[in-house]
This record gives C-alpha cells, sequence and structure tokens, in this order.
C-alpha cells in the first residue's frame, strides 16, 4: 500500500519524505488556507514546491465546478510538474473533465467519493485515483470502511486501473484497517504513518537491551 500524506505543511511533508516510507501528498485549498498559502499564484508555487521535495505523486484540486472551468483549471495544474495530478470533485461535469483527462494521458484523482456507485463512475471515466472519504463517513455513523470492502470488491470484479486512495484516514487503525481490506492507497496527517512506529513493547524491549549493554560495559 501506498503511504500520501494530507497536508500542505512543507515541514511536514519533508519529515515524511525522510523517514523513507512516502509515496506522495494530497492537498486542497482548505489544506492551503491552513498554511496561510492565498492566491492563485502562491497557492501555484506551493504546488512546486512540494514536488520538490517528493519523489511520487502531489494531488492538485480545481476550484471550478464546470467543464470548461475545469479543463481550463486542471490542464494549467498538470503543466506546473510532472508530478502534478489533477484533483476533481465528483459532479457530472466532474466525470466529464475525468474522461477528458484520461484520454489526454493526465494523471487524476477524483475526490469527494462517499458510494459504490460514484467510485463506479470514476473508474469508468478513468480516473487514476478515487478517494472515498472514510473519517467523514465515521462521523455521520457510516462504517468508511465498509465502502473500501465493497468497491475492492466491485474494482477487482472488472479489472479496474482506477487506484482506491482512501481518504480522510484520521488514525494508525484506519492504516492497518485499510491495508487488510486491500486499499491502494492511504493519505492522512502525518501522525497516522508515525503513529504506526509506536508499540509499548519495543518501548521496553529497547530499554531493557540498553540497559543490559550498559551493565555489561561498565
Amino acid at each position: 500500500m501506498k503511504f500520501f500524506i494530507d497536508t500542505a505543511n512543507l515541514a511536514q511533508i519533508k519529515e515524511a519524505q525522510e523517514l523513507g516510507v512516502l509515496d506522495g501528498v494530497t492537498t486542497n485549498p482548505s489544506l492551503m488556507a491552513k498554511e496561510g498559502i492565498t492566491g492563485t499564484n502562491n497557492i501555484l508555487k506551493h504546488y512546486v514546491d512540494i514536488c520538490n521535495i517528493v519523489d511520487g505523486d502531489v494531488s492538485a484540486e480545481v476550484i471550478a465546478t464546470d467543464y470548461a472551468g475545469m479543463i481550463k483549471e486542471g490542464e494549467a495544474l498538470a503543466d506546473l510538474h510532472e508530478n502534478i495530478v489533477v484533483k476533481i470533485p465528483m459532479i457530472k461535469d466532474g466525470v466529464k473533465a475525468l474522461r477528458y483527462f484520461s484520454n489526454k494521458g493526465i494523471k487524476t484523482n477524483c475526490t469527494l467519493i462517499f458510494s459504490a456507485g460514484q467510485a463506479l463512475l470514476a473508474a469508468k471515466a478513468g480516473a487514476t485515483y478515487m478517494s472515498p472519504f472514510i473519517g467523514r463517513l465515521d462521523d455521520v455513523s457510516t462504517d468508511g470502511l465498509d465502502l473500501i470492502a465493497q468497491i475492492r470488491l466491485i474494482y477487482d470484479n472488472y479489472f479496474f486501473e482506477t487506484q482506491i486512495l482512501a481518504a480522510s484516514v484520521r488514525h494508525t487503525m484506519h492504516v492497518i484497517k485499510c491495508a487488510e481490506i486491500g486499499a491502494d492507497v492511504m493519505t492522512g496527517p502525518l501522525s497516522s504513518i508515525t503513529g504506526l512506529l509506536n508499540h509499548p513493547l519495543t518501548d521496553l524491549g529497547l530499554e531493557k537491551f540498553l540497559a543490559d549493554y550498559a551493565k555489561g560495559n561498565k
């Protein structure tokens, strides 16, 4: 499973990259605003800054909600850097845009997926990635992991190449469960990745090893 980090914070992206397990980045206008990045030129520059840190795909989201606007913005984003993946919302014109970009060989990430039907449309339209928001489903008392499993079954039935990018990942157990179910990618905060490092028995074991070493080298 690929690990993406969902942020626009360059320091966190660098930390994840230095860990040696980062495969890409997802971000959006809300995450940009959180880092104080506003204005079209500043946002575009920030996408390039992110691409210069990571080796993998970087999802950059369009703002337009009409077909012509999404095409214009998406092509401009794709021209920024070879790592850019154009992030398109799951709406009618978005599905049309997915097909356009697929035919042009431009990678896409269909975002705001909350049902298997939407996931099926994204795959039919040729999306490179499809992002079901499991944490947001959990927030409304719906099991987001069940949706991942349902989409995995459908995609395997028909050999769709669209990758399941589990989004809105909140914690380490989301990561583990997504890996068990067969999500191709997870994207979440840095803590959801670094949290996988932690186990009390590891800490106790290391403490004992170091204590024994110290005793033997007095």
